[in-house]
């Protein structure tokens, strides 16, 4: 896979989320998630802020920890995040961007990351997280069968173990699933989520 296939899959996943997430009403918003302990609303400040902070690490300025600070979404969640995510979207689609090194203090304070590994974790965690608003309002989510094998094998590089049962990890430990169960399902089970969750 070339660097231009990898933004071009990861735009395709990150449209995907918004269409998913426009069909969240202020109804939705208390709703539990696969996410652990969160409500939709939760989920939703969380997809926000990353498009932000990640967005800004692409410009040189993930390094600076208030990006990262969580603020509460105003009365267009949905909004918010269709323009959060369109921010990324132009900022990853920059010449250059897959040579610079991004600062992402929240997944390591102590090291930068190349762009393309950079955009990887992104790609992922907008795969998870489309499934998990989706599930969370019982609607369907598909995606190309690109994006999900591109998935599936960065869901299968990220460590699973005890840490992942750290206060503040970002995946739960991997459910077992089978090897011949949908794609989705299986990057969904390797990032911690049960394929069969409901609220």
């Amino acid at each position: 896979m070339t660097d231009p296939d990898l933004r071009d899959l990861h735009a395709r996943a990150v449209r995907a989320s918004v269409s998913v997430v426009s069909q969240v009403s202020t109804g939705d918003l208390g709703l539990p998630t696969p996410c652990a302990d969160w409500h939709l609303s939760d989920l939703l400040t969380h997809m926000t802020l990353q498009h932000h902070g990640f967005a800004a690490a692409a410009a040189g300025n993930g390094g600076d920890l208030s990006l990262w600070t969580v603020q509460p979404l105003g009365p267009d969640p949905v909004g918010e995040y269709a323009a959060a995510a369109d921010r990324v979207l132009t900022a990853f689609a920059q010449d250059g961007v897959l040579e610079r090194e991004f600062a992402l203090p929240e997944i390591s304070p102590l090291t930068t990351f190349p762009g393309s590994q950079a955009i990887s974790f992104h790609l992922v965690d907008y795969v998870l997280h489309g499934w998990d608003v989706a599930r969370t309002i019982d609607v369907p989510f598909s995606l190309d069968p690109e994006i999900l094998d591109v998935a599936l094998r960065i869901a299968r590089s990220v460590p699973d173990g005890p840490q992942r049962l750290q206060p503040g990890a970002a995946f739960a430990p991997g459910v077992a699933t089978n090897e011949d169960a949908p794609m989705l399902d299986r990057i969904v089970a390797l990032l911690g989520r049960s394929p069969t969750w409901s609220g």
